[in-house]
């Protein structure tokens, strides 16, 4: 049973696994790259207010694109924590998994997007 009040990351994932292997990406950056969807996704629907973000997958040239909408204007932070605290590292993530990301205002909420270039 899906609950309406949480995104579908399993499709979302699905459909960018997809992209990526039918363009060659390797295996572990396919890994790296669901992971951070996974942690934007979320980040949307926790800190965004948005129970379905908007997910766009762009693979061009080289470079994959992948940006989530959400309702919220607050542009997020990448924040340096210490200790155990059990959130707030999720940015963190994203930064060590891809090549570059950053976020950007929309008419309507913002984009949080990441990139990773197909190895040579």
């Amino acid at each position: 049973m899906c609950n309406r009040n949480t995104p579908s990351l399993t499709v979302a994932r699905e459909a960018l696994r997809s992209a990526m292997v039918r363009t060659g990406f390797h295996s572990e950056v396919i890994a790296d790259a669901e992971l951070a969807l996974a942690e934007l996704i979320v980040n949307a629907w926790r800190h965004g207010g948005t129970a379905a973000p908007v997910v766009l997958v762009l693979i061009l040239g080289r470079t994959l694109r992948v940006s989530v909408g959400d309702d919220s204007s607050d542009l997020p932070e990448c924040r340096t924590l210490a200790g155990f605290a059990e959130s707030g590292r999720g940015l963190q993530l994203v930064q060590g998994l891809t090549h570059r990301w950053g976020s950007e205002i929309q008419k309507r909420g913002k984009l949080v997007w990441f990139e990773l270039d197909h190895a040579a």
